[in-house]
């Protein structure tokens, strides 16, 4: 089987897999669907195009299977949601489950309750009921998580039909039971269950809706049907400690608190002490010991037509593309050689590299990693070493050494270059996946609005979006890209508080793009500087008015005649180019000639400027008439 050369998981979940012999697969964002592109022979013309095999993932056939079921564990591995096709998951992994399971309870902070600490310093937390762990390694720079999870099931129209209908039905049998019970929701509702024999049982038979039936010790129970099985499979996620998810945050924390115990942390860096209080101080306040499991995608996508694939016409593109990120998304995990990068785009864009032998590169700065810091842990000892090199002067490769530092750091950079011109562009559907789509997992910010729009005379015009992108076009024709927080009003002192990222774009009339770095932009000052301006003018006269009211972002301008004018002056030159006039007067002549009159020049130029005042104003009252209706209709 052919061996991976690397393998990238983007944003929106999507996996790109490069493989030794040139061919390539590509995983579409939901997992359902594949794509598999042949290498061409060595003797076929450099612009032939490849084969592909385009095949759903749960009807795979077995020349694609295994290398299919590395990257579908490859995705899973780092996504939201997992996907999980039954006929591709080998049956020792296969476990069946009486019950849904859709949440698990964790022991309470103070309780040493399944924690144990192994021989090579991993801690590992269990659940109440076995069906999650957590394991985290000594260094404490990333975990792993592993959970039962249903495999993927069918999508059953009649279930988002007659939700509604399903919802009414349980709240009059919850009341009738006299017991409150949640379970059995697509939302992640909370299990609950007591020693007194209260059980919730979800069972879903074939054509029909899931049904919740609680039954208790008490008299006058329903007798129940026999529930049916659910197929289980394990589902092994890895994570960093600094981009924990929600629903691992408290099992991290118990991690780090039981390791405070077993360890000494006089001799522990600050920057993992202090991921270790900020996340304790988290969970201990929610006090949330219960975990909702992530839940697998639908067997079939709904919206299939959003796929998106990246074809490679010629072999000349094809090496291109094995030293680029030609896709338009920020990528989120990079595995290359045995080389993991994981990337984190919260604030700014970090990336961490686990060159596997238990040590981590760590990006700092926000200038596309300037300077990377080394932690490693000596072997068979607590002593942490660290050190920090930078980008512009490493030094040399040491002979025998397990990776080479200079092509480590120079793969960090490229993939944090790709993802800074991804957030600086304009592109905005690259937000947009076929996951997103579904009702249930419909995420409202997908597409970017419009919050302001200003005109600045002899400058340009300046635009700033939804997603903390600021665009200004300059009137030279150069225009510029940049990212600031809208949402956080700058104070005296800090002038460039809202800045996201260090780095803004510009783009000169002959379509060049460029990347400037805003602190030392050099002869592109003065866009820069205007930029920065206007955004601080923006958030300091109230930003949280510009995003309360995204539809009074258009530009205000006050109605005058001369604007008017204008308008219809850019409409009359379009009319004459077009040769309609020349059309009507050449027709009006014809039928009209022998009763043409004609008048004075200045009674004409009286009469046609009232005219023209009164329709103009007309035009004016009804456009601020359609205005005022879109605004309240939005709101």
């Amino acid at each position: 089987m052919t061996a991976e050369v690397w393998m990238v998981l983007y944003e929106d979940d999507s996996v790109h897999v490069q493989y030794v012999d040139g061919s390539r697969l590509q995983l579409s964002p939901c997992g359902s669907e594949f794509l598999f592109e042949k290498s061409p022979p060595i003797s076929a013309h450099p612009l032939e195009q490849s084969q592909r095999i385009r095949q759903r993932t749960h009807f795979v056939i077995s020349t694609y299977r295994e290398q299919l079921q590395r990257a579908l564990d490859f995705r899973n591995s780092s996504a939201i949601y997992p996907y999980l096709s039954e006929n591709i998951i080998p049956s020792e992994r296969k476990k069946r489950i009486f019950i849904d399971l859709l949440e698990v309870r964790w022991p309470s902070l103070n309780a040493d309750d399944n924690m144990i600490c192994l021989d090579n310093g991993t801690v590992r937390v269990t659940s109440l009921d076995g069906h999650a762990y957590l394991c985290l390694p000594k260094s404490q720079h990333e975990f792993t998580v592993h959970f039962l999870c249903k495999v993927s099931q069918k999508q059953d129209s009649s279930v988002v039909l007659s939700e509604k209908n399903n919802q009414e039905q349980e709240d009059q049998l919850v009341q009738k039971a006299g017991k409150i019970c949640t379970c059995g929701s697509l939302s992640g509702q909370r299990l609950k269950s007591n020693e007194n024999g209260l059980y919730c049982q979800i069972m879903k038979s074939k054509g029909s809706l899931e049904k919740t039936s609680c039954a208790s010790g008490t008299e006058g129970k329903e007798e129940l049907p026999s529930p049916a099985t659910c197929v289980y499979t394990w589902v092994k996620q890895c994570w960093s400690v600094t981009s924990c998810p929600e629903e691992w945050k408290y099992p991290l924390s118990l991690a780090l608190h039981f390791h405070n115990k077993m360890y000494s942390i006089c001799k522990i860096d600050a920057d993992i002490t202090q991921t270790r209080i900020l996340t304790s101080d988290v969970s201990e306040e929610r006090g949330n010991e219960v975990s909702a499991l992530p839940r697998a995608l639908f067997l079939s996508c709904p919206v299939p037509h959003l796929h998106r694939w990246d074809f490679c016409n010629s072999r000349l593109q094809r090496q291109i593309d094995e030293e680029e990120y030609s896709y338009p998304e920020l990528v989120k995990v990079v595995w290359y050689k045995g080389i993991t990068y994981r990337l984190n785009h919260k604030n700014v864009n970090s990336i961490e590299i686990y060159p596997g032998d238990g040590s981590v590169f760590k990006s700092e700065g926000a200038y596309l990693g300037n300077y990377f810091t080394y932690y490693s842990i000596q072997g068979g000892s607590a002593e942490r070493e660290e050190k920090t090199y930078s980008v512009n002067n490493l030094p040399p490769d040491r002979p025998g050494s397990q990776f080479s530092l200079r092509s480590l750091i120079k793969q960090a950079t490229r993939v944090l270059q790709h993802c800074t011109k991804i957030r600086l562009s304009l592109s905005h559907n690259y937000h947009i996946c076929c996951w997103k789509m579904v009702s249930k997992i419909n995420d409202s910010k997908i597409l970017p609005l419009l919050l302001k729009e200003s005109f600045i005379p002899s400058v340009g015009r300046f635009l700033a979006y939804s997603d903390n992108k600021v665009h200004a076009i300059f009137l030279d024709g150069v225009t510029l890209t940049l990212n600031w927080n809208l949402s956080s009003s700058a104070e005296k002192g800090q002038v460039n508080q809202g800045l996201n990222l260090g780095w803004c774009k510009l783009t000169f009339p002959d379509g060049q793009d460029q990347l400037i770095q805003i602190e030392h932009a050099g002869p592109y000052e003065s866009y820069v500087t205007a930029v920065k301006s206007w955004c601080r003018r923006l958030t300091q006269t109230g930003p949280r008015e510009v995003l309360t009211h995204p539809s009074s972002t258009v530009l205000e301008e006050n109605w005058s005649v001369t604007s008017e004018l204008e308008k219809i002056q850019k409409f009359n030159s379009l009319l004459e180019n077009s040769g309609v006039l020349n059309w009507i007067s050449n027709s009006k002549n014809e039928h009209s000639s022998d009763y043409y009159e004609p008048r004075s020049s200045e009674t004409l130029l009286e009469v046609n400027e009232k005219r023209v005042s009164v329709a103009l104003k007309k035009t004016s009252e009804i456009l601020q008439d359609i205005d005022c209706l879109l605004s309240n209709s939005k709101k």
